[in-house]
């Protein structure tokens, strides 16, 4: 009987040694095969898991043993987190072990778009050499519109300000007097202001029913014709068929999508677009940033199975209303 169920890809030696502690099962394919996902939660007391499984409440319902439901990655969308609560599992994801990877893919892809990297590769790879053809621009001065001033869009435009960009920023949530405003003075605007302002729009939100579908085509239209768009949080955040009919009409220069709507996405018009870059939800795919995140879920999980605390708790640090059995 498995103590602890992995239904992801999540592997590194915190991980290993969890292993050897505790009867753990690596099932990394499960995530895709919910009926049999369903047969095995119920001997589980910890799930870990990145953003591919469906955590729902009648999956927690059956997995009365669990204690801990723990998110490698910190987007919580694809756990449904008042059901767990309810249950009295705790529910632990690693919030900040990823953010400078996130961060720094960020500010690549900015480049990567104004100098037009990936499509001077593909040209000289085909045998050109047209410098002209690939004259881009600088950061320097430009306005950079962070929207979601989290730690990740806090991180992002800390790098953008070593560039001489000009800090804009959305965030309702934020306290104007933050240490994160105070320490780098962005202009905080509304979503109006940020999109009318950037010439680089960066994304940093999470998916939640107030922000699904926000940056939609009438959005990128009240943006300027030389802006740029890079999205590395979630790719629901964006309707999708207006950004490509933006990019179409020329209402803004470019975009960079580390995350799409539907994951993965089925090929469009965005696929063949020489101002477009996409890759594969990867901005926290680092050695360095996979190594913390698995360390922080190993000593979540451990703590809470030996009768403790977890540490990076989402809703309370041990479970409740639950038989607790000190494990190891």
């Amino acid at each position: 009987m498995a103590e602890v169920l992995i239904t992801e890809n999540i592997v590194g030696s915190p991980m290993t040694a969890l292993g050897s502690a505790f009867d753990v099962a690596f099932e990394p394919a499960l995530w895709q095969y919910p009926d049999r996902l369903a047969q095995r939660i119920p001997e589980a007391k910890a799930l870990i898991v990145r953003n591919q499984t469906q955590v729902t409440a009648e999956l927690i319902r059956l997995g009365g043993r669990l204690q801990i439901i723990a998110r490698a990655g910190a987007g919580l969308d694809n756990i449904d987190v008042e059901a767990a609560t309810a249950a009295g599992v705790v529910l632990s994801n690693t919030p900040m072990q990823n953010a400078i990877s996130v961060a720094e893919l960020t500010v690549g892809l900015m480049l990567a778009l104004a100098r037009k990297i990936p499509a001077a590769d593909r040209h000289v790879k085909d045998g050109g050499w047209d410098r002209n053809a690939f004259t881009g621009t600088e950061l320097y001065d430009k306005t950079l519109g962070v929207l979601g001033f989290g730690r990740i869009g806090f991180l992002t435009a800390r790098r953008a300000a070593a560039f001489g960009m000009n800090l804009t920023a959305c965030d309702p949530l934020v306290d104007p007097d933050a240490l994160t405003v105070a320490e780098l003075r962005p202009k905080m605007v509304n979503l109006e202001q940020l999109l009318a302002r950037a010439d680089f729009l960066t994304c940093h939100l999470p998916s939640t029913e107030t922000t699904q579908g926000l940056l939609d085509y009438d959005c990128f239209c009240r943006m300027k014709p030389t802006a740029f768009f890079v999205n590395v949080a979630r790719g629901d955040v964006v309707e999708e068929s207006g950004l490509l009919r933006a990019l179409e009409e020329g209402k803004i220069a470019g975009a960079a999508l580390d995350v799409r709507q539907h994951e993965p996405p089925q090929s469009n018009a965005l696929d063949t677009m020489a101002n477009v870059i996409l890759i594969p939800h990867i901005a926290a795919f680092t050695d360095e940033a996979q190594h913390r995140v698995v360390a922080a879920v190993c000593r979540d999980v451990e703590a809470v199975l030996r009768g403790g605390q977890a540490r990076h708790f989402v809703n309370f640090p041990a479970p409740r209303n639950r038989l607790r059995e000190p494990t190891g």
